[in-house]
């Protein structure tokens, strides 16, 4: 897994300087943290960048589920769940 660089910026940034903003998340794959008054407010990620971690969240998702198959039991021996499968498709 990548690690990204942060960078804080305040709003206003974003107003008066938004290509610059723009440029360290697409360019420098830099996650920038705006600020109102002071505090943390929102992340800003390139567009990319954004896409990679909605597609690790997914797959996170997806194997958290068959570690709980496996943790409750809701498992088959993998030939048996191919001869079923054959047997659906030989029915069609």
């Amino acid at each position: 897994m990548t690690q990204m660089n942060e960078t804080i910026r305040p709003s206003a940034d974003l107003r008066n300087h938004y290509n610059e903003v723009s440029k360290l998340c697409r360019e420098n794959g830099q996650e920038v943290i705006i600020t109102v008054n002071g505090r943390g407010d929102t992340v800003l990620i390139g567009y990319e960048e954004y896409k990679r971690q909605k597609a690790r969240l997914q797959l996170l998702e997806i194997l958290a589920e068959a570690e709980d198959d496996v943790r409750t039991g809701r498992t088959a021996p993998m030939k048996d769940s191919f001869d079923e499968l054959r047997k659906r498709l030989s029915e069609k």
